[in-house]
């Protein structure tokens, strides 16, 4: 398998790609090629195009959760496969991975939405809609985790606005993960970890049957967290056999100073390539 990060709030030095506060991950395994978020904006598209890398030919599209920073890219997205329609130039249809609610509008104080800015409805023009709150497998060893159970005392206890037509604040239920079944153990790649980066290593812990973790990619969320929360992901990620961390994106530099005393954290950002058997 190999990992493209498109998109970050940082890039890598000496690549010169445009970086943005959003996450994007282009993912080959077999012959399957994933995409895995798509940002606030189409600077994924415009990176992806500089890497020489096709989105006409991608198999899936999945989305960690409905927040702005991970689906607005959407809108991009179609207008490319649109314009490829008006070109008469072919481009797969690819199955869309998400939760049920991931796509439904968020309204927070002060913020006219922060969801996605497309329905469910209108992405089922563009893709092979597949909305499950349950795992779905993308390739042979690689799955789309599905709704995270929250089952610690210390993370996800933030909320952000509230869903169309929901009256309680929003834990964003839908956030999830993509875990990668290498020969020397677990790839978790996520997008924001809402849920939990610790819950969501547990889970897919549980639905592989693996405990041994090679690396974890993507956004920890811990932006300024709570004593509580930081001392709980320190003490649980010193227990667990992980080789290596690539925190990024929604994770802070003082977090990331305080990972590296319990894990190898390593520089992450746009142009960052990763490759695992």
């Amino acid at each position: 398998m190999k990992i493209t990060i498109l998109t970050d709030n940082n890039t890598i030095i000496d690549r010169y790609f445009i970086g943005e506060p959003g996450f994007s991950a282009y993912i080959e395994d077999e012959n399957s090629k994933i995409l895995f978020d798509l940002g606030y904006s189409d600077v994924f598209l415009r990176n992806a195009q500089k890497m020489k890398i096709d989105l006409s030919t991608l198999d899936f599209v999945a989305i960690s959760h409905g927040h702005c920073d991970h689906t607005w890219g959407l809108e991009s997205l179609l207008r490319y496969f649109s314009e490829l329609e008006f070109e008469k130039v072919k481009h797969k249809r690819p199955k869309m991975a998400a939760h049920p609610k991931t796509f439904k509008s968020i309204i927070a104080e002060g913020y006219s939405e922060i969801g996605s800015m497309l329905s469910d409805n209108k992405l089922a023009k563009f893709f092979e809609m597949h909305l499950d709150s349950k795992p779905q497998k993308l390739t042979e060893r690689l799955t789309y985790l599905g709704e995270i159970p929250r089952k610690n005392d210390f993370e996800s206890r933030q909320t952000f606005g509230k869903k169309e037509g929901e009256i309680d604040n929003d834990y964003v239920i839908e956030d999830t993960a993509i875990v990668y079944q290498s020969s020397d153990g677990l790839i978790i790649i996520t997008g924001c970890s809402h849920s939990g980066i610790c819950n969501i290593v547990e889970y897919a812990k549980s639905i592989t049957k693996e405990n041994r973790i090679v690396d974890i990619i993507g956004g920890f969320h811990l932006l300024d967290p709570s004593e509580m929360q930081m001392n709980g992901t320190l003490n649980y990620l010193k227990k667990q056999d992980i080789k290596r961390i690539h925190p990024c994106h929604c994770t802070d530099l003082k977090s990331k100073i305080r990972l590296a005393a319990v894990v190898s954290v390593e520089e992450t950002g746009v142009g960052l390539e990763l490759e695992y058997k």
